[in-house]
């Protein structure tokens, strides 16, 4: 099984850091999700989520952080069920680097849906949109 940590960091327009995939990567190759990767040995979901926020973005965040979900769906690419934890937190920041793939960006949650996401994105970020932990960030 496959364990990753992803962050959604919410602006204070309600819009969501997203990273386009280019297309190197064997799973998801070219489509958006949240920014994240790989929990390594000896690391929690939690450690991953902010040393994959670093290294993707440069955000180094010392804390703030708060676990929305732990999920786990089945990757056809590998033929296992993966398990994630998707970790969300407020930000002021309007922009951040992009370090991996195309480009990391805030998306307006309306058009978020509508662009080809990851299989883990494509579960969480219809069940983030809809949460109180979403509309508590967003309106802020």
């Amino acid at each position: 099984m496959h364990q990753f940590a992803s962050v959604a960091l919410v602006d204070a327009r309600g819009w969501l850091l997203m990273q386009e995939r280019d297309e190197h990567p064997v799973i998801d190759p070219e489509c958006w999700g949240f920014p994240g990767g790989s929990v390594e040995d000896g690391e929690s979901y939690e450690q991953a989520a902010y040393r994959e926020l670093a290294e993707e973005t440069g955000v180094e965040l010392g804390g703030g952080l708060e676990l929305f979900e732990a999920f786990t769906f089945f990757s056809p690419v590998c033929g296992t069920d993966d398990a994630c934890e998707l970790y969300v937190a407020a930000t002021d920041l309007s922009e951040v680097e992009c370090h991996e793939g195309r480009q990391m960006v805030f998306v307006d949650p309306q058009v978020a849906g509508g662009l080809p996401l990851t299989l883990s994105a494509q579960y969480a970020l219809p069940r983030l949109l809809a949460s109180p932990v979403y509309r508590k960030l967003a309106s802020r």
